[in-house]
């Protein structure tokens, strides 16, 4: 998954923020203080320095899985969602330069609210569901840009905080049992209700036959 995010950050890259074409190198390198001494070409650097689970988009249960006809025939767990961070640079010779760079690359992710399906890979494609992509927001409470770059070593440059959120879907597929095709039967009764009295059989005595006591019968004074 995060390889065809690397690759759909690239093609985005390079064909909307640069254009086709341009002499600039588009590298995920470690932005470190001995990489920007070997730089000697105009680059864009997308270095992704954290990972986490985006836990507001976790979901519980279990999803349907449909056929043409709109039958279920399987069921799986939603997918999980993970947050890419990424520091994006721009390293030319000039200040000017890097801040053009910059602000072609903030035009070209403000136009987009999720990574353009076409620029997926096969991976991501086939969960369906979009690939949301924020840009230049405060970081967490627990993360400071100034840090990252003082835990690279380098100096700190202006740049660009873009966040992917990516579906991961990893869980198994259960079949569905076979579709219903008859109607609920249901047979009511009365569990309270007193079993059934046999038809009363007519009992000799003194005066000739008498019929049987059944319950609810008074007796006489």
């Amino acid at each position: 998954m995060i390889h065809e995010v690397d690759e759909a950050l690239r093609d985005l890259v390079r064909g909307e923020a640069l254009g086709e074409g341009a002499d600039v190198e588009v590298v995920f390198d470690a932005p470190t203080r001995e990489w920007a001494a070997r730089r000697n070409t105009p680059t864009v650097n997308l270095y992704l320095y954290d990972i986490r689970e985006d836990l507001r988009r976790r979901s519980r249960g279990r999803q349907n899985i449909y056929d043409e006809q709109g039958r279920v025939t399987a069921r799986t767990l939603p997918p999980r969602y993970f947050t890419l961070s990424y520091l994006i640079s721009a390293w030319t010779q000039r200040p000017e330069d890097e801040h053009r760079l910059l602000s072609a690359l903030l035009a070209c992710f403000l136009r987009h609210s999720a990574l353009p399906g076409g620029r997926l890979g096969p991976e991501l494609t086939a969960t369906g569901l979009p690939v949301p992509v924020s840009i230049a927001l405060p970081p967490p409470e627990d993360r400071a840009f100034a840090d990252v770059w003082s835990a690279l070593g380098g100096e700190l440059k202006p740049s660009l905080d873009v966040v992917v959120s990516a579906p991961v879907t990893t869980a198994p597929v259960y079949p569905a049992g076979p579709p219903v095709e008859e109607g609920l039967a249901v047979d009511l009764s009365d569990v309270h209700a007193p079993p059934a009295t046999p038809a009363s059989v007519p009992v000799p005595g003194p005066r000739g036959p008498r019929r049987a006591r059944r319950p609810g019968d008074r007796t006489g004074a």
